[in-house]
């Protein structure tokens, strides 16, 4: 069988109603344009003949239920079938409070788009003929009643079972948080772990296991691909935070059996009262930037003195916008050698050369 669909992918949404947003001076979140945004790119997707819709988590901004409800009611009118998974925004409490949904209560919104049994928070789909989509919840409550990101064992074994019997399919596999490191050492990193599978090393070994190559996850806001050993990680950035990005993939295989994921990336450029969303989404995320850059460089492994952190951390105003909009070259000669060398590794560079595929490129599978 020879396969060959399009498909699109949308991520960390953060649908708020107008009367249900949350305010803060530092939100990173430009959650005021996630309605328009949407639909802009709603109204560029129907025109392209997909076959399917994946959006990988953070589908509202606090779990609201008329957020919810909002994305169920438009996702319904699509022309194309469209799957979900929750992030952490999704189901921030086990039970529902005067703000969020409960954790259990999520699949019950989605029916249609996926949760097919409203009791698992995870589930598998046929998507066409020969391709499988596995669907991941990587949100897990722990002792201490913590909201991180890790696969429960019950998910693992059902997991290997559901690849097991799918051999002859190719398996597409969707996840909120990242299964391969996008950041420097990100699972060690203060800032990057919270991002990334506690158990990634596990679920990687399953994968690799059994033949998986692609991977879609979110929860980064960044535009990036990362591989490891073969299990390729495309993470998309966020529908609400520079560069407003969103993804269209074309899979190809021809009759000798190579296949290919040709990927192309597109930003919302303008949205009502927001006439020039790419420079004032940028500003927004300088604007609130200073703390996370301290951070990044207060802690490990620069550990700097916070007297010079804050001296170096104006100059680094740019700094995430860059990361988030993918093929970043990051150079600053002004910066100490050694601040400089650790900056400059999250730049896309392999080996001393550009490398720039995070937001267009065509993988060749196999």
């Amino acid at each position: 069988m020879v396969l060959n669909f399009r498909f699109a992918v949308v991520s960390d949404l953060h649908i708020t109603l107008p009367h249900t947003i949350w305010d803060h001076p530092s939100r990173f979140h430009l959650v005021e344009v996630s309605i328009p945004a949407f639909e802009s790119v709603i109204e560029h997707l129907t025109q392209l003949n997909l076959d399917f819709l994946l959006l990988p988590g953070d589908l509202t901004q606090h779990s609201e239920p008329e957020n919810h409800l909002w994305l169920q009611s438009r996702l319904a009118k699509l022309p194309f079938p469209t799957y979900v998974i929750p992030g952490n925004h999704d189901v921030p409490v086990l039970e529902a409070n005067e703000q969020s949904i409960g954790f259990a209560d999520f699949p019950k919104y989605y029916r249609k788009f996926g949760y097919e049994n409203p009791q698992k928070l995870y589930y598998t789909h046929q998507l066409l003929p020969g391709v499988r989509l596995i669907s991941l919840n990587s949100n897990f409550f722990n002792a201490e009643g913590e909201l991180v990101g890790r696969l429960d064992p019950a998910q693992l074994r059902w997991l290997e079972e559901v690849l097991a019997a799918a051999d002859e399919e190719l398996v597409l596999v969707m996840v909120h948080h990242n299964v391969v490191e996008h950041l420097p050492e990100q699972s060690r990193h203060p800032i990057g772990k919270r991002y990334i599978l506690e158990n990634s090393a596990e679920l990687l070994d399953i994968l690799r296991r059994y033949g998986v190559k692609l991977v879609f996850t979110g929860h980064l806001h960044i535009q990036d691909i990362a591989s490891s050993q073969g299990v390729y990680d495309i993470t998309t950035g966020s529908l609400v935070s520079y560069p407003h990005p969103y993804r269209v993939l074309e899979f190809q295989q021809d009759n000798y059996g190579r296949q290919w994921l040709q990927i192309l990336s597109h930003r919302v450029a303008t949205v009502p009262d927001f006439p020039n969303l790419q420079d004032s989404s940028r500003q927004w995320m300088g604007d609130r930037s200073l703390p996370l850059l301290v951070k990044l460089l207060t802690q490990y492994p620069l550990n700097l003195p916070l007297i010079e952190a804050k001296k170096l951390a104006p100059s680094l105003r740019d700094f995430w916008a860059n990361i988030a909009d993918g093929d970043g070259l990051l150079d600053y000669p002004e910066f100490p050698p050694a601040v400089r060398e650790y900056i400059q590794t999250y730049g896309a560079i392999a080996k001393g050369i550009p490398t720039l595929i995070d937001n267009n490129s065509t993988l060749l599978l196999g």
